[in-house]
Protein backbone atom coordinates (compact mmCIF):
# COMPACT_ATOMS: atom_id res chain seq x y z
CA UNK A 1 0.00 0.00 0.00
CA UNK A 2 1.38 3.41 -0.91
CA UNK A 3 1.98 6.08 1.69
CA UNK A 4 -0.88 8.33 0.62
CA UNK A 5 -3.37 5.45 0.52
CA UNK A 6 -2.25 4.35 3.96
CA UNK A 7 -2.59 7.90 5.28
CA UNK A 8 -6.13 8.14 3.91
CA UNK A 9 -6.82 4.67 5.29
CA UNK A 10 -5.93 6.00 8.74
CA UNK A 11 -7.48 9.48 8.58
CA UNK A 12 -10.85 8.67 6.97
CA UNK A 13 -12.06 6.15 9.60
CA UNK A 14 -10.67 8.44 12.30
CA UNK A 15 -12.70 11.33 10.83
CA UNK A 16 -15.88 9.25 10.86
CA UNK A 17 -15.24 8.14 14.44
CA UNK A 18 -14.58 11.75 15.52
CA UNK A 19 -17.93 12.75 13.99
CA UNK A 20 -19.72 10.03 15.92
CA UNK A 21 -17.96 10.85 19.20
CA UNK A 22 -18.73 14.55 18.74
CA UNK A 23 -22.42 13.78 18.33
CA UNK A 24 -22.50 11.45 21.34
CA UNK A 25 -20.54 13.71 23.68
CA UNK A 26 -22.36 16.94 22.89
CA UNK A 27 -25.75 15.26 22.98
CA UNK A 28 -25.10 14.88 26.72
CA UNK A 29 -22.79 17.84 27.51
CA UNK A 30 -23.53 21.53 27.07
CA UNK A 31 -20.33 23.36 26.03
CA UNK A 32 -21.24 26.35 28.21
CA UNK A 33 -21.10 24.07 31.30
CA UNK A 34 -17.47 23.04 30.68
CA UNK A 35 -14.79 24.27 33.07
CA UNK A 36 -10.99 24.02 33.00
CA UNK A 37 -9.02 24.52 36.18
CA UNK A 38 -12.06 25.83 38.05
CA UNK A 39 -12.79 28.57 35.49
CA UNK A 40 -15.36 28.49 32.72
CA UNK A 41 -13.90 28.11 29.25
CA UNK A 42 -13.71 31.46 27.48
CA UNK A 43 -14.62 30.14 24.07
CA UNK A 44 -17.76 30.24 22.01
CA UNK A 45 -19.83 27.08 21.66
CA UNK A 46 -18.66 26.75 18.07
CA UNK A 47 -15.04 27.07 19.21
CA UNK A 48 -15.50 24.33 21.80
CA UNK A 49 -17.18 22.08 19.22
CA UNK A 50 -14.32 22.68 16.80
CA UNK A 51 -11.55 22.13 19.34
CA UNK A 52 -13.22 18.98 20.67
CA UNK A 53 -13.67 17.61 17.15
CA UNK A 54 -9.97 17.99 16.37
CA UNK A 55 -9.00 16.42 19.71
CA UNK A 56 -11.31 13.47 19.00
CA UNK A 57 -9.95 13.19 15.46
CA UNK A 58 -6.33 13.23 16.66
CA UNK A 59 -7.02 10.54 19.24
CA UNK A 60 -8.82 8.31 16.73
CA UNK A 61 -6.08 8.89 14.13
CA UNK A 62 -3.40 7.93 16.64
CA UNK A 63 -5.30 4.74 17.43
CA UNK A 64 -5.75 3.91 13.73
CA UNK A 65 -2.10 4.68 12.96
CA UNK A 66 -0.94 2.40 15.77
CA UNK A 67 -3.19 -0.38 14.45
CA UNK A 68 -1.79 0.13 10.92
CA UNK A 69 1.74 -0.01 12.32
CA UNK A 70 1.05 -3.27 14.14
CA UNK A 71 -0.60 -4.76 11.03
CA UNK A 72 2.51 -4.22 8.89
CA UNK A 73 4.49 -7.36 8.11
CA UNK A 74 7.81 -7.60 9.92
CA UNK A 75 10.91 -6.67 7.94
CA UNK A 76 12.66 -9.57 6.25
CA UNK A 77 15.65 -10.71 8.17
CA UNK A 78 18.69 -11.88 6.29
CA UNK A 79 19.51 -15.52 6.91
CA UNK A 80 22.61 -16.10 8.94
CA UNK A 81 25.47 -17.80 7.13
CA UNK A 82 27.54 -20.14 9.26
CA UNK A 83 31.24 -19.56 8.95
Amino acid sequence: MTGSRQLIGVLWPAFLLACAIEILVFAMVDPSDLHWGGDALRMSRQGIYTLAFFVFWAMAAASSAFTALLAMPPPRELPEHPQ
